[in-house]
């Protein structure tokens, strides 16, 4: 039976970099052994580690998901990373995915008074490489 070569670092950054020049280095288990989260764009850096990362295993891959910034009373925005299943060939395989920015409009009150729509969203293409690391 083979084994599967599955990455644990990922390296990414926007394809357009003119849409937020976004940058993101993902590792499932890092020095610690817990799961490091890195994101860069034009307006924050922020880093996130073992519980601050929720991860959901779906059809169509894993759903990496940070929160990048709270309002209260006004929103939450969080950034999903996509990532496929990759099984390496080599060391190294490049992919392309995207990120889901989702901004959650939210009311002190509840979200029955927040008028329209609750969750808005913004779509980035990203690319980069799929690794295997010894940590």
């Amino acid at each position: 039976m083979t084994q599967m070569n599955e990455p644990n670092l990922y390296e990414l950054e926007s394809i357009d970099l003119n849409a937020r020049d976004t940058r993101i280095i993902y590792s499932t288990s890092g020095f610690t052994g817990e799961p490091n989260f890195n994101y860069k764009d034009a307006q924050r850096e922020k880093s996130f580690t073992g519980k601050e990362i929720r991860t959901q295993n779906t059809e169509i891959g894993i759903l990496v998901t940070v929160e990048l910034e709270a309002v209260p009373d006004l929103k939450t925005l969080t950034a999903t990373l996509l990532v496929p299943g990759i099984n390496l060939e080599d060391s190294a395989s490049p992919f392309k995915t995207i990120l889901l920015l989702t901004t959650n409009r939210t009311s002190i009150a509840g979200p029955s008074l927040v008028k329209g729509p609750l969750q808005t969203y913004e779509i980035v293409a990203l690319q980069g490489t799929a690794k295997s690391v010894l940590s």
